[in-house]
């Protein structure tokens, strides 16, 4: 796909990307992702910036379990954080009111540790900074964060917890490791 036919799509149609979609694109999503597989639609380093989108012109983005591979040091001109200017970009890209959602290895799961290519753990705590409110709240201006979202959280939770009263997995969500497998952060751009 050629930017010429991307300026096209988001001219004239919903727009939905799988970001880091491997070779498991989401339906009704373009596919993008570093290597080519069956899935992929455009082939791009998600850490080198600006993605082939236009600002504003994306209603929906996927990412499922590509944050926990985002290293620290992204260099593209500046010393901001590697996630950081993620989500800076999905938010550049989204259209107001567009959805941001993302999956990844809760921190507290065996599944963050396992993979040598992660280097980062993901929870609640790390989408908070990339609400406007919360971060002036905190006085954390300087983060170089300029996305604002809304972010509701669900989990998938280990086989073991499923048929459990709500008690017994909300103390074991609190208190033990290997209880949630993944995090999925449904993030709305004001």
């Amino acid at each position: 796909m050629t930017l010429k036919q991307i300026k096209y799509i988001n001219m004239n149609k919903t727009v939905k990307i799988d970001l880091a979609c491997g070779d498991n694109k989401r339906e009704g999503f373009i596919g993008v992702d570093i290597k080519e597989t069956s899935s992929t639609d455009i082939i791009h380093n998600l850490n080198q910036y600006p993605w082939p989108f236009e600002d504003n012109s994306v209603d929906e983005i996927n990412c499922s379990h590509y944050v926990e591979h985002i290293p620290h040091d992204v260099k593209n001109g500046n010393d901001t954080d590697g996630l950081i200017q993620f989500m800076n970009e999905c938010y550049r890209i989204l259209k107001k009111d567009g959805k941001l959602t993302i999956t990844a290895p809760y921190y507290t799961s065996v599944r963050a540790f396992g993979d040598p290519t992660h280097v980062r753990f993901i929870g609640d705590f790390t989408f908070p900074y990339y609400n406007k409110e919360w971060r002036d709240a905190n006085k954390l201006s300087h983060y170089g964060i300029i996305c604002d979202f809304d972010i509701v959280f669900s989990y998938i939770v280990t086989n073991e917890l499923t048929l459990k009263s709500k008690e017994v997995r909300e103390n074991a969500f609190k208190h033990d490791w290997n209880a949630i497998d993944d995090i999925i952060a449904e993030l709305t751009k004001k």
